[in-house]
């Protein structure tokens, strides 16, 4: 090869890239290269052909066929090009199911349901000729001001890893490489805002941030990694060798490829001003272990290779790197492929996207308060006669969805195409639920802005109604479009615009309010889930995606029990972020401070149309440092209606050499129960689960005594034990497992009964 066909290996071409915004200064990084002089020696990457514009996806594969064909006929190596697309939603092109969120995705705590998902999605990448994914999106939510939240799966590093992986497997088994973002601790970012450093050190890099992407190289195969933007203490990742290969590749064994994120390698002149220009750029990034450059080669091409022919950089960095790209396509068969005939007809949109959408979106709305109100039908009652349905977000289908779905990332620069999916919003399936009410609409204000003026409309209507149903939060977008989304960081976790004034109006009308949050990301309402102005209930939807109206229709009627529990904690305020409950001693509440940053409600949370007893919990009462502990605990539905408990296993390292969370979750598992039914949830606990990084930097287990408790949350201690480490300092490595398996035994199988009244 010569070293202008290496080099087009390695640099992707965006033929769309045009006026549209859908990447950070994208307008800027414009490239002036025409698309036939960019591949007459091949191509490396094509770049989301079918997601940066509303393009027919039948039309479009037809040209991409033809292309593929004259990339392996009229170059001289005739290799064809990886496409690549975004995912994170569902395929963010055109026409394409749109699911929930990821925040939706931790809060149903479903990895099976996941990785179905992610099995539908790569079923319609594959079938477009796409072969590789930008998603999962596995950073550790950190502080909820940060734009990028909704991307996130949740702030605890175990269900990240467990449900990001599952996605990855579902992807994967369809035959499309997954990629994980963003490599690594993009979301520690100061004070929340997007790209600004990071200040986290090696202890909470290697605790918090790197577990997550550890279990989906290691458990779920992953072929491709993109690096983060962010700088971490001085050192942008993209330059960093330390995690692009010390490692990812030495430490993990990870063997795909690493692909940069948009301009990242551009950025570490114009951003970071690590280099002095795009050649050392260039070779920054190759070094660090970056392998492709996208979205365009701006480093990669004539930069770098007028830094080679001078001397300046080794080629054999560009080597190493396109013997992994092409590993990479004869891995997706790309080598051998004869692109003779594209798809005719492709349905992105069937009725199993539909099933595993509205399932997953049922799965991940969370009850947070509920005074009997819900559900509002109860058995044998015909339900409310007149509903008001109130609020910015009650009649728009855009609230459903977030950041990354190709309606909010890419139709809202392209007003006058219609989405072209189903969605019904939650006033039109309300009507659809509650046939024989009357539902009535007043949207009372706008998402943003400080006009008030249309609140006193939205409280008569209320005034006039049996229910209100009233549903605010966010507007997902792009870079200031929006309340929250890429770029749209908060200084403020108050419910943007007038919202909150809305809401207090509507329950003083002495109507009963349920508020729906229609959110991307926790915010700060104590004063809604206790207090003077509390409505009768609250629940909570993270951008549930086209199927979300429908399924919190169903939970509001009571057809569908919540199950959803909360994947991030509710915030007291702005000023007490960052937050986890993953904290220690010192980073909660205490005498010697007048902040108080106890979450309105913790981690875990999440209430139900019936109620559980959690009892008995026993564990094994030692064992060895390295090894692995049972634990069981008895689950019993006490009400009179079906329910499904997470069953939530934690712990506390009481005593250890660095300090140490005060909770955190070993394992979990969902368990659905007929009413009175009792169960046993059994886990097989790795003690790896527990390891940290110790004095030496290094990830151990050490022996000692850890305490174990199953509640409602991390902060509800129903049923305790205790367990004894025993042994000498155990230091983990790859070989030690990292999952928590479970298991259901069934104790008594009743039959299920119906509630008169809520529960």
């Amino acid at each position: 090869m010569t070293l202008e066909e290496k080099l087009a290996q390695l640099v992707g071409y965006w033929v769309d890239q045009g006026g549209e915004v859908v990447a950070p200064l994208a307008g800027e990084m414009a490239t002036s290269t025409k698309y036939d002089e960019a591949t007459q020696h091949g191509l490396g990457h094509l770049t989301r052909v079918y997601g940066t514009r509303p393009v027919d996806p039948v039309e479009r594969a037809e040209w991409l066929w033809a292309e593929q064909r004259r990339l392996t006929g009229e170059t001289r190596l005739g290799i064809p090009a990886i496409v690549h697309e975004e995912c994170l939603t569902g395929l963010a092109a055109w026409k394409a199911a749109t699911f929930p969120t990821p925040l939706a995705w931790g809060a149903a705590f479903d990895p099976a349901l996941v990785q179905e998902m992610g099995r539908l999605i790569g079923g319609s990448m594959k079938q477009l000729g796409i072969h590789q994914g930008l998603a999962p999106v596995l950073d550790v939510i950190r502080d909820p001001r940060w734009g990028r939240v909704d991307e996130c799966i949740a702030e605890d590093p175990y269900v990240v890893g467990t449900i990001g992986t599952a996605y990855v497997t579902g992807l994967q088994s369809a035959g499309v490489h997954a990629t994980l973002k963003h490599f690594v601790g993009y979301s520690a970012t100061q004070a929340g805002r997007n790209h600004a450093p990071v200040h986290a050190g090696s202890r909470e890099i290697n605790d918090v941030f790197l577990p997550p992407f550890e279990m989906a190289v290691l458990d779920g195969g992953v072929r491709s990694v993109m690096n983060s933007y962010a700088e971490i203490d001085g050192a942008p990742v993209g330059a960093t060798p330390e995690y692009l290969t010390e490692i990812l590749r030495d430490r993990w064994g990870f063997d795909g490829v690493v692909v940069s994120d948009y301009f990242s390698v551009a950025f570490l002149q114009l951003m970071h001003a690590v280099a002095a220009d795009r050649g050392e750029a260039a070779e920054l990034a190759l070094t660090a272990g970056i392998d492709v450059e996208l979205p365009t080669g701006d480093a990669f091409l004539a930069p770098l290779a007028e830094r080679v022919r001078a001397g300046l950089t080794d080629e054999a960095l560009i080597d190493r790197a396109v013997l992994r790209v092409l590993s990479q396509k004869e891995d997706l068969g790309l080598l051998d492929e004869t692109f003779t005939m594209a798809p005719t007809e492709i349905d992105l949109d069937s009725p199993e996207h539909r099933r595993v959408a509205r399932v997953l979106a049922e799965e991940s709305l969370i009850l947070l308060t509920n005074d009997g109100v819900l559900p509002l039908l109860g058995a044998g009652d015909r339900g409310p006669g007149t509903i008001a349905v109130l609020g910015p977000n009650a009649d728009s289908t855009e609230a459903l969805m977030g950041c990354y779905s190709f309606v909010n990332h890419v139709l809202a620069h392209h007003p006058d195409v219609p989405a072209d999916l189903t969605m019904p919003t939650v006033l039109e399936a309300l009507q659809q639920e509650f046939p024989s009410a009357e539902v009535v609409w007043a949207p009372g204000c706008e998402v943003e802005g400080s006009d008030a003026s249309a609140i006193a409309a939205a409280v008569e209507t209320a005034r006039a109604a049996d229910v209100a149903v009233v549903v605010v939060g966010d507007r997902a977008g792009l870079f200031g479009r929006g309340t929250v989304g890429e770029g749209n960081d908060a200084e403020s976790l108050e419910l943007p615009g007038v919202q909150r004034e809305l809401v207090e109006a509507l329950v003083a009308t002495g109507t009963p309010v349920v508020m729906v949050l229609m959110t991307g990301r926790p915010y700060a309402v104590a004063w809604a889930v206790d207090g003077p102005h509390a409505p009768a209930a609250v629940l909570q939807a993270f951008f549930p995606g086209e199927e979300g109206g429908v399924a919190i229709a169903s939970v509001l009627s009571g057809a569908v029990a919540p199950t959803g529990h909360l994947p991030v904690s509710l915030p007291r305020s702005a000023g007490a972020q960052p937050y986890s409950y993953l904290h220690p001693i010192l980073g909660g509440p205490s005498d010697v401070t007048s902040v108080d940053s106890t979450p309105v409600l913790p981690f875990g949370h999440g209430l139900s149309y019936t109620t559980f007893d959690r009892t008995g919990l026993v564990a094994d009462a030692e064992v060895a440092a390295g090894g692995t502990f049972s634990a069981s605990v008895r689950i019993r539905n006490t009400g009179e209606r079906v329910g499904t408990d997470l069953v939530q296993l934690y712990a506390r390292d009481v005593h250890a050499s660095v300090t140490r969370p005060v909770a955190q979750l070993l394992g979990y598992h969902r368990v659905a129960l007929e009413p009175g039914e009792e169960v046993v949830v059994r886990f097989a606990v790795p003690t790896a689960r527990l390891a940290f990084t110790g004095l030496r930097h290094e990830r151990i287990v050490e022996p000692g005594q850890v305490d174990l408790w199953v509640g409602a949350s991390c902060a509800d201690k129903q049923t305790l034990a205790q367990i004894t480490i025993t042994g000498a300092v155990h230091r983990v490595t790859v070989a030690d497992a990292r999952l928590v398996q479970s298991r259901v035994e069934r104790v008594t199988e009743l039959t299920r009964g119906t509630a008169a009244v809520p529960v």
